[in-house]
Order: structure tokens, then C-alpha cells, then sequence
């Protein structure tokens, strides 16, 4: 059983605050806030921890670090602003989807990143 660290509770609390997925820097720099000596390698063993408690899940976008978001959120999607690199939750899934599929086939789960710019670096 892991102990549970004034780290650990500032990383998570950090995270179930956060309206987007977080890559660890950010989630460092945000923690810091309540935990000033917090180091890089502690951040990493709390997600480790973390996602091994099922408590977050990781976000990945091809080519972009990953990025970590509680699992309490439910099923959604995201989109990355080309521009600036942040990452937003997209809350609406249809359920269509499945007719994507190709004749016979069985859809299980699925997984939709938007690519586009968000409001802040379209003007």
C-alpha cells in the first residue's frame, strides 16, 4: 500500500481542478503553488501512482507529450490548437460513430482528437 504524501494530494488536487488535460511541467508548476520544493521526479511518481489507482488517465496526442486528466470526467473527446498547444475538452460524443465502421465490424471504443486553432490565437 502507498502512502499517501502532501505531494501526491497537491498533484491530484491540482488535476481535479484543472478544466484541460495537463503535461507533467504544467501540473509541476501548478502544484508548486502548495508545495514549493516539489520536484519533477516526484510529479512523475504521482502519476505513476495515480494512473495504477485508476484515479487519472493519460491524453495522448501524436507528437506532443502526454498529458494527464482525472478519470472521474467520463467519455469525451479533445482538441489541440495548432497554434498555441493547448488542449481543450470537446464534452459531446455522437452516437453515430459506430456506423463509421466498415460493414461487419465491431466498434469497442474510440478515440476523436479536433485539430484546429482555438479562440485566443484566432484573432
Amino acid at each position: 500500500m502507498e502512502r499517501i504524501t502532501q505531494q501526491k494530494l497537491a498533484i491530484a488536487a491540482v488535476l481535479e481542478g484543472a478544466e484541460t488535460p495537463l503535461t507533467p511541467p504544467e501540473i509541476l508548476a501548478r502544484a508548486s503553488k502548495a508545495v514549493p520544493r516539489l520536484g519533477v521526479a516526484t510529479v512523475y511518481r504521482a502519476l505513476r501512482s495515480l494512473r495504477k489507482e485508476k484515479k487519472i488517465v493519460v491524453v495522448e496526442i501524436p507528437g506532443e507529450p502526454p498529458r494527464y486528466e482525472t478519470a472521474t470526467r467520463g467519455h469525451h473527446h479533445h482538441f489541440f490548437c495548432n497554434d498555441c498547444r493547448r488542449v481543450f475538452e470537446v464534452p459531446d460524443c455522437s452516437s453515430k460513430l459506430a456506423e463509421l465502421a466498415p460493414p461487419k465490424f465491431q466498434v469497442l471504443d474510440h478515440e476523436i482528437i479536433l485539430y484546429g486553432r482555438c479562440p485566443d490565437c484566432q484573432g
